[in-house]
């Protein structure tokens, strides 16, 4: 791939392996799925019809190659490789629509309406296809070392992405907020902005390890994880992700999470359990913004996927615990006050928010040095008081970096105190009347930590300084939609 003209970097290279692994993926799976039908008498309808199935163009090592291969695959019609003239591959696997809507056939349209071949010599796509063809994703053992691979080259694209970058959540981080939400078999688990699937990938694995019985096995590849991403290069890797550990059947959402109107979203679209990092900053179209209440309308997508988060959350019930939350915002959202006041104060008032974990700065680094935090909250009874966690920096270390990154190992302090929970130099408890007297600020300092603002690195001085610029910025947005919204009114 790398003599490929038309390639530029890992950017290019991944989208090119995976919808190529894709169509390998997919006729192998059809391949055991007909074998299953055939053995029980059945009628099997493949997804993928002759001559666009990915034994009839890309098995035999020998076969449609250079110029003609391109064209088969990029052209909207073209020679096909049963000698015919018809749509090409891709024009032909985004008309795909399945009968009732929501199988296989629409996913597989989804996923190539936003997917380009980049590769311009047809007798190197020849070579890629033929390695490609020596994977085996009916061995469980190739698929498992496979998986692997696609995760450490998914990282690799995130430390190629630059501002790419926003749709990769570091491992340690998702690991965490799974561990101890920890989602069940038979609950519901939503991702509304997915990314690449790092939160439903590790959330599929966590279930995995609670299956005993079939009927466990069919709930979670069936109705268990959803997802959403509007933006089609990581709903692809997130299709690939997902299929590469194991989930069948990924549902993922390929259209904006906040495009309902809220006061629309009833009981039966409600799930048990979120876990999200939605994107920072951002700024929504003004259609999307119609979708939530005047007051609590704000250019800041965190939120707006906050309040999205809070509708979509189980209600408490007849004694049964209502929906549970983990997410990652950035320190703005914690101090912010106007409309965002107003809408931690529904969080409040409604959710029982009991913890805070603030992340060492350089979590996201080098994409952000914003500061960042997880929020944990449940749906019932209002909140009441909250517990703060400090996340230190190891010892000597001033920030993390793309060399020097988090590991998951540095949550076991964290761990071993969430079911035992009591202040320290890390942790301290603050009562809900404490936020409410301040505005809703919810960036409580530690006042347990031995070190005192006056003392902070000339680095943390900047990023905060970064920070309160973002609020200027986001609240002059508001002000400019307030005074908009008045001249409609005027007019």
């Amino acid at each position: 791939m790398r003599k490929d003209k038309g390639l530029n970097g890992d950017l290019d290279r991944l989208p090119m392996l995976t919808w190529i692994m894709f169509l390998k993926f997919l006729d192998d799976m059809e391949k055991i799925h007909e074998t299953e039908a055939q053995l029980k008498g059945k009628t099997f309808v493949p997804a993928i019809e002759p001559p666009y199935r990915w034994r009839d163009w890309a098995e035999k090592s020998d076969g449609i190659t250079g110029d003609d291969l391109i064209a088969f695959v990029d052209q909207d019609e073209a020679m096909r490789p049963d000698s015919t003239k018809g749509k090409g591959l891709f024009k032909y696997l985004e008309s795909l629509h399945g009968e009732n809507g929501g199988d296989r056939r629409d996913v597989i349209a989804t996923v190539f309406r936003g997917t380009v071949n980049r590769m311009i010599n047809g007798y190197l796509l020849r070579d890629v296809v033929n390695k490609i063809n020596n994977i085996h994703f009916t061995s469980s053992e190739e698929i498992h070392t496979l998986s692997h691979l696609y995760e450490s080259m998914l990282k690799e694209m995130r430390d190629a992405a630059g501002d790419s970058g926003e749709f990769y959540t570091p491992r340690p981080v998702v690991q965490f907020i799974v561990e101890v939400i920890d989602p069940k078999i038979g609950e519901t688990i939503l991702d509304p902005a997915c990314g690449t699937g790092g939160f439903l990938v590790e959330t599929f694995e966590h279930l995995k390890k609670q299956e005993k019985t079939t009927k466990d096995h069919e709930r979670i590849q069936k109705g268990s994880i959803f997802g959403g991403e509007a933006k089609s290069l990581p709903y692809l890797l997130a299709q690939m992700n997902l299929l590469l550990h194991g989930l069948e059947s990924p549902k993922i959402d390929p259209q904006n999470s906040l495009r309902f109107p809220l006061r629309e979203i009833g009981d039966t679209e409600r799930v048990d359990v979120i876990v999200t990092n939605p994107p920072f900053g951002g700024e929504e179209e003004k259609g999307i913004l119609g979708n939530f209440p005047e007051d609590k309308q704000t250019s800041e997508t965190t939120l707006l996927f906050l309040q999205l988060i809070m509708r979509k959350l189980k209600r408490s019930a007849s004694g049964k615990k209502g929906g549970r939350c983990g997410m990652v915002v950035p320190n703005g959202m914690l101090f912010g006050d106007g409309i965002g006041a107003r809408i931690k104060e529904d969080l409040l008032r409604d959710f029982n928010l009991h913890t805070i974990v603030r992340l060492p700065k350089g979590v996201f680094s080098p994409y952000t040095d914003i500061e960042t935090n997880l929020l944990f909250f449940d749906h019932g009874d209002p909140t009441k008081e909250i517990w703060y966690y400090q996340v230190p920096l190891p010892e000597g270390r001033k920030t993390y970096t793309k060399t020097k990154p988090m590991k998951f190992e540095e949550y076991a302090p964290v761990l071993a105190w969430w079911k035992n929970r009591a202040e320290s130099e890390q942790a301290w408890k603050v009562p809900v009347d404490a936020v409410l007297e301040n505005n809703f600020n919810l960036d409580i300092k530690n006042p347990n930590s031995a070190k005192m603002d006056e003392h902070r690195e000339p680095e943390e001085i900047v990023v905060v300084i970064v920070e309160k610029e973002q609020r200027i910025i986001t609240l002059m947005q508001e002000i400019q939609m307030e005074i908009g919204k008045g001249r409609g009114n005027a007019e």
